[in-house]
């Protein structure tokens, strides 16, 4: 895959989430790219708008935001069949049982080991999943350009470079990731992009152990992203969803200072996840039957 090898060469690190993080690009992309896959390949145009709105939740606007896409597919569909509305339509919705046996058996949850996946067992669900997932990067090449990174983006990465190192840590295909940072110039700054071929964001940000404690850093969008700097040991900056301007300014003007020199930790971290965590909820606005 088209990327470079991660090396450490400071005494900091800091790993990035890309979409909906550094590009605006989760709304385009799920709204315009995923749903319209969604529905045509998982036969749910007879319950349209209520697929689209499982999609949107799972995606968007709930702690699930910025999951893998196959995990994310089989919350959207379990969403979905509890709605009374679409119990009453008598619309069939896919359970994906040989998709749900994959994610449990699989790290590295992309269209490559998707397609062993496909080529070893012949799985009728593991091929439509394929076929989806294919069509929504067709749709992805085709629809999104031209999207900038946030303001303020560019200057915390210059204001980082010769500090820290600096890490993509992604749930994106690596194709999608690689071209995006390189269209925006951004590529420059970091000394990897990590997409999910490479694995889950918890085995990425594993190169933050290399580092004293307190001098890794991640930035991202959805609790995932939290999780993940959790699990090695990381502090975390929020890029708020729906706040994302507000929040590259606050690290501008405030984060980055503030982790380079060592004050990061404690109330003003504390601070910045509670307001995280109040922005997205468990559970959908809909009734769902239990």
């Amino acid at each position: 895959m088209s990327t470079i090898e991660f090396k450490r060469e400071r005494h900091l690190l800091v790993g990035i989430d890309s979409d909906g993080c550094v590009f605006d690009t989760m709304e385009l992309k799920h709204k315009e790219c995923f749903i319209p896959a969604f529905i045509k390949h998982f036969g749910l145009q007879g319950v349209s708008k209520y697929a689209r709105e499982a999609a949107e939740f799972v995606n968007l606007y709930s702690k699930s935001r910025g999951v893998n896409r196959f995990p994310g597919l089989v919350e959207q569909l379990d969403w979905l069949r509890r709605r009374p509305e679409v119990q009453a339509r008598g619309v069939s919705v896919p359970r994906l049982e040989g998709v749900r046996r994959w994610i449990a058996s699989e790290s590295k949850l992309g269209n490559p080991a998707l397609e062993r996946a496909v080529a070893a067992s012949d799985d009728p669900d593991l091929k439509l999943t394929l076929q989806w997932s294919l069509a929504v990067n067709n749709a992805i090449a085709d629809m999104v350009s031209g999207v900038p990174p946030f303001p303020h983006v560019r200057k915390c990465l210059e204001r980082l470079t010769g500090k820290a190192d600096m890490l993509v840590v992604s749930a994106t295909p690596g194709e999608a990731l690689v071209a995006e940072w390189h269209e925006h110039d951004l590529a420059k700054f970091v000394g990897a992009i990590y997409g999910q071929e490479f694995g889950t964001k918890k085995e990425m940000l594993a190169v933050a152990r290399a580092y004293p404690a307190g001098n890794a850093l991640m930035v991202g969008d959805a609790p995932g992203d939290f999780k993940a700097a959790e699990a090695n040991g990381c502090l975390f900056f929020p890029i708020n969803p729906g706040r994302e301007e507000q929040s590259w300014q606050r690290l501008y003007d405030e984060g980055v200072d503030r982790f380079v020199s060592g004050r990061f930790a404690g109330e003003y971290q504390q601070r910045l996840l509670e307001e995280f965590n109040a922005l997205l909820p468990e559970r959908p606005p809909w009734p769902v039957d239990e």
